[in-house]
């Protein structure tokens, strides 16, 4: 059994469908899917029930799962002791995220420098991308995972990710009934959006002013759950990327292609030019990335 078989495997497990899965370890849906059926044949048993709509783990899966977990913890927690070991740290890491940015899991991250450099005191803030991008210019942060749709103006910019935009809503709507082919086919719609300072909302309010089309924001919030429950209690429709509409929060509620011209979903790396530890959170971040391309 490989580590990648292995996280494909957990992953899977936690997502029940292959596209999602496959997104989180940053590989093609092809790639997983060879290596689950390599796992299969190595261990000679079925791990996962396949249907058109779901994938469920079988018993012999759900036997694994916890030693999989186990592998994979065990794993990270010795790269991080050498990593400690040799280059013990003090001092605090001011870091700033977007809250579901989809490209990457800040927590995670934060456990991961957190067990590598136990003696460095984090200070995490969670806004909007505005608002974060301010903080940095400011001195406030070190380093912000913030989204746009152009990343270009944005000063010690390293891109992460594009995510596409999908709307979404209720299934008793008439917009889920029918393909939404024009920017102007959403004009009477009522939408529910981020306040101003997420990235999302100039997103969308630049989409739409670009196409021509003036749309009625009927309710601003500052959560994603409380935009998928909105939307769901039927206060308006969304245009949020498609994680969003993968989250099992978003479940029942009906996803759409947004109209040609859509801008994407950019997912971004800010760095103050006076960040002495970010570059160590970075590199963490770096390995991740490097061994789901090598795998």
């Amino acid at each position: 059994m490989e580590h990648r078989q292995l996280e494909y495997l957990v992953t899977l497990a936690e997502e029940r469908h292959f596209t999602r899965a496959a997104e989180r370890c940053r590989v093609s849906q092809s790639g997983l899917s060879a290596a689950i059926r390599r796992l299969e044949h190595e261990l000679d048993a079925k791990l996962f029930e396949r249907t058109t709509r779901s994938v469920e783990p079988t018993p012999a899966a759900l036997a694994l799962l916890p030693h999989a977990r186990e592998i994979l913890a065990q794993t990270a927690a010795g790269r991080d002791a050498v990593v400690r070991a040799s280059h013990q740290l003090a001092g605090s890491l001011r870091i700033g995220a977007e809250q579901c940015l989809g490209a990457l899991d800040v927590n995670l991250l934060l456990e991961r420098f957190h067990r590598r450099h136990p003696a460095v005191d984090i200070q995490f803030v969670q806004a909007g991308s505005h608002q974060l991008v301010d903080h940095v210019a400011a001195g406030e942060l070190d380093v912000a995972f913030v989204a746009s749709a152009d990343p270009a103006p944005l000063p010690a910019v390293a891109e992460l990710a594009r995510i596409p935009l999908v709307l979404i809503v209720p299934p008793a709507h008439p917009l889920a009934e029918r393909p939404v082919s024009r920017w102007r086919d959403l004009r009477d719609a009522d939408f529910v959006d981020f306040r101003p300072a997420w990235a999302l909302r100039t997103i969308n309010d630049d989409a739409f002013q670009r196409h021509g089309v003036e749309r009625r924001v009927r309710c601003s919030v500052d959560d994603v759950h409380t935009l998928l429950d909105l939307v769901a209690r039927g206060l308006g429709v969304a245009i949020v990327p498609q994680h969003v509409a993968n989250k099992p929060q978003a479940k029942g509620l009906v996803a759409l292609p947004v109209p040609s011209g859509a801008p994407e979903w950019i997912v971004s790396t800010l760095i103050a030019g006076t960040a002495s530890l970010a570059p160590r959170l970075l590199e963490i971040l770096d390995e991740e990335r490097a061994e789901a391309e090598a795998a």
